[in-house]
């Protein structure tokens, strides 16, 4: 189970006793107190507060000292859920509170409107639910949200000038970026040089999905990575990484320990850069700069995105 926060809605995702995947808001019916944190592996839910419990399922197992309590049906104070479907690897959640009562959803069509036209694209490169989760790494970055984003969308501009590690293990004349309706795919070729023989994080082609507004996943190699980017002001965000790595690899320590070092070491020059951007957008000497057409098509996809929402 994990308990997670999005906005004003604190929710908690687990599998019930026949491991089916279930979504509840995260919170007791009782006083309103929060039922679980983190992730962890429980058979019960138990409000920390007044000790009311909750099976898996949501169902109110155990209500404590409510003696001469009036009109009080246990089977009217459930965990309130929350639908839920699954898609390669990912748990997608819906938090519209007008669909709370649907809780039968069409997984192939939350895909379509969740990754329009370009599911399939995905789950033909790799991006499926065979990988194995191995760590989660949190950046906390002095810029906005969307400079993070634009960073991430600029086509490869910045990577021979800024990831010099990075840049010489692919093939950046082969970079392309491919547009879809609320999704951008940049891809790169591999084919530069290599730490040994028994070393290759990223493969023979890197692929770089942005799912508007503000999740990317990446895979490459054995690998799969997801980045979630959290306004925290507008000067500041949280951006989470979760790695995935296919089965084959998940015992071999060195390989990822030096995958993740590597890792590691991209994030902390984009950091860099990101929190330089920030500083120039706040200078009295930038106004407004322009797209260079033959890489940043997919950061203008996305200011496209972002001008239709802030302005219907």
């Amino acid at each position: 189970m994990a308990g997670c926060r999005l906005g004003n809605v604190e929710y908690v995702v687990c599998k019930d006793n026949n491991r089916k995947v279930r979504a509840f808001h995260n919170v007791c019916r009782h006083h309103a107190s929060l039922l679980a944190t983190g992730c962890g592996k429980k058979s019960c839910f138990v409000c920390p507060y007044h000790g009311w419990t909750y099976g898996l399922d949501g169902i109110l197992l155990k209500a404590t000292r409510i003696n001469g309590i009036q009109n009080f049906n246990e089977n009217d104070f459930g965990l309130v859920p929350l639908p839920v479907a699954m898609w390669g690897p990912f748990v997608l959640l819906n938090l519209d509170g007008k669909l709370s009562s649907k809780l039968d959803v069409d997984e192939d069509k939350v895909a379509r409107e969740w990754l329009g036209t370009c599911a399939d694209v995905l789950r033909l490169n790799g991006v499926d639910a065979s990988l194995s989760y191995v760590c989660r790494r949190e950046y906390t970055i002095d810029c906005n949200w969307k400079v993070f984003c634009d960073n991430y969308l600029d086509g490869g501009y910045h990577v021979p000038y800024a990831h010099k590690g990075l840049a010489s293990n692919l093939n950046l004349e082969s970079y392309s970026t491919e547009l879809f309706e609320t999704v951008s795919i940049q891809s790169c070729k591999g084919g530069g040089e290599s730490k040994g023989d028994d070393y290759d994080r990223l493969g023979p082609e890197a692929l770089y999905a942005f799912i508007y507004p503000n999740f990317m996943i990446n895979r490459y190699g054995p690998w799969m990575d997801t980045n979630l980017v959290l306004p925290l002001g507008p000067r500041k965000c949280l951006v989470v990484f979760d790695y995935f790595l296919e089965a084959s690899f998940k015992n071999d320590d060195s390989f990822i320990q030096q995958s993740l070092e590597d890792s590691e070491s991209v994030q902390n020059e984009d950091i860099i850069l990101c929190e330089g951007v920030q500083k120039g957008l706040e200078s009295p000497a930038y106004k407004f700069g322009r797209y260079a057409p033959s890489v940043e098509n997919a950061m203008h996809h996305f200011h496209r995105l972002l001008h239709r929402n802030l302005t219907k």
